[in-house]
């Protein structure tokens, strides 16, 4: 994931400020919330967490596909 250092902000500066933070998603599209110079959270639009948390079809296909023949014998043992 890339990080736009542009965004990055710390949890007191989002504790004090979280309108002037809001906005800076509106623009950016998201921001990282550091907490003991480290990135500990990620606030993103709404609609972006929708879209990130579906699964496309042919993505959840191609696993199982990659899943069955990779352990197919063990289905085939299960089986009987």
């Amino acid at each position: 994931m890339l990080v736009n250092t542009n965004a990055m902000v710390s949890i007191s500066e989002a504790n004090q400020n979280f309108s002037r933070i809001a906005r800076m998603v509106d623009e950016k599209g998201s921001v990282v919330i550091m907490k003991n110079n480290a990135p500990r959270y990620l606030l993103i639009d709404f609609s972006q967490a929708e879209t990130m948390q579906v699964a496309a079809d042919d993505d959840v296909l191609a696993v199982s596909s990659r899943l069955i023949a990779k352990n197919r014998t063990a289905y085939e043992v299960l089986a009987k």
